[in-house]
């Protein structure tokens, strides 16, 4: 049912969904905490393809096994694809009508409103592990990189998780002591 929610109401794409599948997957039914849901998030965003479908196949897994895999990918994607065939169909005849216009206008500052959100969750929850002063540090260069330079986003976690591959938080915690 967590993912059959998200498949009918993650309207807006990957994007959107995310936000509902934290509700779910974190917050009402505690299957992961907000840690496992960041690396999940931060995996997701790295790999081809849409991100709903990938997060709900490794949650499914990580919950129920093969079974909860695929009926977690089943539940994520067989809505979406009845909705956007009868969407599709109904709002292309009807898509110069005012109100149509406005719904589908709406939901944009909508779902930035819940991907800040779930931003901001982030930020708190990254200063427990690394301060402040490094949980912005990395947000602004995190910025600069993706949005000033052009770096997809997969290309700079995959060179953060190769730094924490090639030198290790303690590693990094033992040098501070020393110095």
């Amino acid at each position: 049912m967590a993912f059959f929610r998200v498949g009918i109401f993650g309207y807006g794409g990957g994007p959107s969904s995310i936000p509902l599948v934290h509700k779910e997957v974190v917050e009402k039914y505690q299957w992961m905490n907000e840690d496992e849901f960041s690396d999940i998030l931060a995996i997701a965003n790295t790999l081809p393809g849409p991100i709903a479908t990938k997060m709900a196949g490794y949650i499914g897994y990580k919950v129920a096994g093969i079974l909860g895999m695929f009926m977690a990918l089943f539940a994520t994607v067989i809505p979406t694809v009845v909705l956007l065939i009868v969407l599709l169909t109904t709002l292309s005849s009807f898509k110069e009508i005012p109100w149509v216009v406005g719904m589908t206008n709406a939901v944009v500052p909508v779902v930035a409103v819940l991907l800040g959100l779930l931003t901001i969750n982030f930020m708190v929850n990254s200063q427990k592990g690394l301060g402040w002063t490094q949980t912005v540090g990395l947000g602004v260069g995190s910025f600069v990189i993706i949005v000033l330079l052009g770096i997809h986003p997969g290309i700079m976690i995959a060179g953060i998780l190769l730094f924490v591959l090639v030198y290790p938080f303690e590693r990094r915690n033992k040098e501070r002591g020393r110095s």
